[in-house]
């Protein structure tokens, strides 16, 4: 057993890292990776040895010449002679199984960690001869109007291709049927699936698109509606943006990096063409998120200020309210203090005291609805000039 096996196999007991530590308790510290990535991992029923192993050929000059029934199979029938590739096609595999795959095609052992504990972002990278890709696919649920993101993982050896899938897309079963049915690109070798797969990614993201600008159309209409929800709707569109821009965004530098082999690696004119198309596509894919960023961004500032001035319109009613409720009062209270005026005077001479001034005077009832003239008379014409009549 090799010394990288070795290597490999002791870690397989951890988290598969080469970083991976033990807490006082026994048990296994989580990867770094795990640790610094916020997001939950996608639920999933276990997988077993048989049912990850989706596909597996051997080609030559572009058509399916073996289809072995397990890896130990590919690997004999695999002849190494020019014009043959093996294309495997592996679903959530297990630790073992990579292990293996790493062995025979002598894939770097950083490459193998980020194949088995994924959530990684899309890069590509190269080790030697062999190409490690990573891909983020998306699609978009119309039933629940969200994206749904997967994860790809391409290991391009001069005469194989390893995919790993982490999630139920892309399906990758129609990249194989598209490639097969065309026997002359399949033909161009590995670089040909490679190019299949990143098409099938990229044209998964239109479908995504038009359902992202459904939803902020949707949402352009609920925020001049005034419906108080929206804001929670547009945090939420605006985190899957912000996701769908961390897929297509590196997107553009793993296409750089491959035109920028071309000439170095020998890449096939005809394939030079097709990878440059999907280049442009990503590019169109990658502008239109950022877009949409924007847009999200400006539709916050937009409800925000409509809803500032919704509150300052509300405000100016519930100020005009009770200014004009003040005026009520005011109204109110002058007219009970000018009636209270001569409800005083009638009180004080209504008692009936025999030594009370006034009692038997000839001119007390004059006087008396005189005083409650001039009493009310100064009181309304103090309210008046006080504009609280």
């Amino acid at each position: 057993m090799s010394d990288w096996r070795v290597r490999a196999v002791r870690a397989s007991r951890l988290p598969f890292t080469r970083h991976a530590a033990i807490t006082r308790s026994g048990e296994a510290a989580p990867a770094p990776e795990h640790s610094m990535d916020p997001r939950p991992d996608q639920p999933g029923e276990p997988v077993t040895l048989e049912r990850s192993l989706v596909d597996a050929a051997v080609y030559h000059d572009g058509r399916r010449i073996e289809t072995p029934s397990s890896l130990s199979d590919i690997y004999r029938e695999l002849p190494g002679k020019p014009g043959t590739m093996a294309w495997i096609g592996l679903f959530r595999p297990a630790e073992s199984q990579l292990l293996e795959a790493a062995e025979r095609f002598n894939l770097h052992e950083l490459a193998v960690e980020d194949a088995i504990v994924a959530h990684q972002r899309p890069k590509l990278e190269r080790y030697g001869d062999t190409l490690f890709v990573v891909l983020r696919a998306a699609r978009y649920l119309d039933d629940v109007e969200e994206v749904d993101f997967g994860e790809i993982h391409l290991f391009v050896g001069p005469d194989f291709v390893l995919t790993v899938r982490h999630s139920q897309a892309p399906d990758l079963s129609a990249v194989r049927r598209r490639l097969e049915a065309d026997p002359e690109l399949l033909a161009l070798g590995p670089e040909a699936v490679l190019y299949a797969v990143l098409d099938a990614v990229v044209d998964g993201y239109a479908p995504v698109i038009a359902g992202l600008q459904h939803d902020i159309d949707e949402i352009e209409t609920e925020v001049f509606g005034g419906d108080p929800h929206v804001s929670r709707r547009i945090y939420e569109l605006s985190r899957e943006v912000i996701e769908f821009q961390r897929a297509t965004r590196p997107l553009l530098e793993i296409m750089k990096s491959l035109e920028a082999g071309f000439g170095k690696y020998g890449t096939d004119d005809e394939l030079q063409r097709y990878l440059r198309d999907v280049a442009d596509h990503a590019t169109y894919a990658a502008e239109r998120v950022d877009g949409f960023r924007q847009m999200l961004q400006n539709i916050l500032t937009v409800n925000a200020t409509l809803v500032s001035q919704r509150q300052n319109e509300e405000m100016k009613q519930l100020a005009e309210a009770g200014h004009a409720q003040n005026d009520e009062i005011k109204k109110i209270s002058s007219w009970a203090a000018i009636l209270f005026a001569p409800t005083l005077i009638g009180t004080v001479y209504g008692m009936n005291f025999d030594t009370m001034p006034e009692l038997h005077w000839a001119f007390g009832y004059p006087f008396a609805i005189g005083l409650m003239a001039l009493v009310c008379t100064s009181l309304y014409l103090i309210f008046k000039r006080r504009d609280w009549l």
